[in-house]
């Protein structure tokens, strides 16, 4: 067995477990969907974190609040928080049934013209486009990409920020200072310091970060940080 948790990810055998799970709001929370807490109480923290954030995400003059949700699932998080802050949202989602269940759950945003491209594709083939986004949401995904990808995946959303951009991560995150790695989906689960790390060696400076509160005990902590180019 491999030193580092992060070592024993393989993106073929996290695709293959959440193409068997249900494209449903219970099914990408493990679940914890309608029902439980957990979808209002997400919706709320993220909301509350974004507007506390308001006056260090100005848009520049010339820019519109273009955001980006990756690891978008069947577009939960757009649907119900992203697109309040945002004129439009672009998705990014390697999983192909919850790729074609954004067709129905998306519908009346794209019919505002809120919903830009889906990128069916994951984190580690996606390259945003230079300069284009306002907000780059990553939530409960960047568990399946190994440290050194994630770096550079992290890299590439600084390519892909407009003037005063910000990336937010929310991910949960161990108790103590080890990392857990999750052979059912494939995944590892970072320590709040792996992450600071992470960010650092990035070029990400954190300007901001809270705990998610209201979820079930028996979870993760949940963790929101904001991120900006360090330079």
């Amino acid at each position: 067995m491999s030193g580092k948790p992060d070592e024993l990810i393989d993106y073929g055998d996290a695709i293959d477990y959440w193409t068997s799970i249900p494209a449903t709001v219970d099914g990408v929370l493990g679940g914890y969907g309608e029902g439980t807490v957990v979808p209002v109480m997400d919706v709320l923290g993220s909301n509350h974190f974004l507007r506390k954030l308001k006056s260090r995400m100005v848009v520049e003059p010339g820019y519109r609040k273009v955001g980006c949700d990756v690891g978008a699932g069947i577009g939960r998080v757009t649907k119900t928080m992203l697109h309040k802050h945002c004129d439009v949202v672009d998705l990014v989602e390697p999983v192909k049934p919850f790729v074609a269940q954004m067709d129905t759950e998306l519908a009346d945003l794209r019919k505002e013209g809120k919903i830009g491209t889906i990128y069916d594709i994951g984190m580690q083939d996606f390259v945003p486009e230079k300069g284009k986004y306002w907000l780059i949401w990553c939530q409960w995904c960047v568990g399946h990409l190994p440290d050194e990808e994630l770096v550079k995946f992290f890299k590439r959303c600084i390519e892909g920020l407009q003037p005063n951009g910000t990336i937010v991560v929310k991910e949960n995150n161990t108790p103590s200072n080890t990392d857990d790695f999750d052979d059912t989906d494939s995944s590892v689960t970072r320590s709040d310091a792996k992450f600071k790390e992470l960010f650092e060696q990035s070029g990400l400076k954190l300007i901001a970060t809270d705990r998610q509160k209201g979820l079930p005990e028996e979870l993760y902590p949940v963790r929101m940080y904001a991120l900006k180019p360090a330079t």
